[in-house]
Parts: C-alpha cells; structure tokens; sequence
C-alpha cells in the first residue's frame, strides 16, 4: 500500500508519561517513527530520552501551561511546536492536546525518569 490513514479515533488510549496517548504508524515498518496524539494532564512527569527526538505540536492548551525543557520553562500557546532532541528533559505543565512525532519508532524502554 502506498498510503496510510491513521485515524486516532479509532487508536485505543494508553497511559503515558504525561497523560494518555494514541500512538500512529507504531506498526508500519516502511515508516522510520511514529506519530501521537497525546493529551497532557496535570500528572506528567518530567522525563528524557536517550536515543528518541521528538517533535511537540501543541494543538491547544489551558492558560498558564509551560513546557519544561531541562530547568527552562516556556509559556505556551496554541500552534507551537518544540524540538526535543535526546538527554533533554521535558514535560509539559498544564492540560493540553498535542501531536508528537517520534523518531525514531517509539520505545517505552526509552523513557528515563531524573531523581527528583
């Protein structure tokens, strides 16, 4: 097949990090990452990983959330995007909905958390 329909609304929801997330092209081996669409709520943590970048897109958000990349916090708002290469730390604070690109394929075993 030479295209891909991924409808998030028929992806099941799995717990996350940062909220709950729905996790594209997880089974497309022609395709070198995938692609989520996560809602953050208030329990993400912050976390890092060593081999994975991703690409934040944040759909929309509540007032007064940040994103946290190491000890830099940035006020956001709807349609920005983030570059998180590996060994960044990051969460983002606050509810909101965003798309992920991951690459490469997401791997839950590359998901670190820093002592707090």
């Amino acid at each position: 097949m030479k295209y891909r329909i991924i409808d998030f609304k028929k992806i099941e929801r799995v717990p996350c990090p940062c909220g709950t997330s729905r996790r594209g092209l997880i089974d497309e081996p022609e395709f070198p990452g995938t692609i989520h669409r996560t809602d953050i709520d208030q329990t993400a943590k912050p976390h890092y990983h060593k081999k994975l970048t991703e690409v934040y897109y944040v759909i929309s958000c509540e007032s007064g959330a940040v994103m946290q990349l190491d000890d830099e916090k940035i006020p956001l708002h709807d349609d920005m995007a983030f570059y998180i290469p590996p060994f960044t730390v990051h969460r983002l604070i606050g509810k909101a909905e965003t798309c992920i690109m991951v690459l490469p394929k997401f791997d839950p075993n590359d998901e670190y958390f820093p002592p707090e």
